[in-house]
């Protein structure tokens, strides 16, 4: 039976190679908060609790948890930059 990944990994286990008998196995998602998140885009936190209350939301995408914990994982935050991103001279895609 396959493990938990939310069990942490043993010395021994990270001893061992990846092999088909042990594969490697994916790492969790890391979850930001919002103040994390807000330090990472080097933004006001109010400016990542307005995208989220915009309609439709603005901003990276987000995980509500409860109306008061909003998590951010770091995959989501990275793709978000990257579609933002602007390369003078790059000629703009037209749909």
């Amino acid at each position: 039976m396959p493990q938990d990944p939310a069990i942490p990994v043993t010395d021994a286990e990270a001893a061992c190679p990846a092999t088909e008998a042990n594969p490697p196995r994916p790492q969790p998602p890391r979850l930001l908060t919002t103040e994390e998140t807000t330090r990472l885009l080097r933004v006001d936190p109010s400016s990542v609790r307005r995208w989220r209350a915009e309609r439709p939301p603005q901003g990276p995408p987000f995980i509500r948890l409860s109306e008061r914990v909003v998590l951010y994982d770091t995959g989501d935050l990275q793709t978000w930059l990257a579609g933002r991103r602007t390369t003078p001279g790059a000629r703009r895609k037209t749909a």
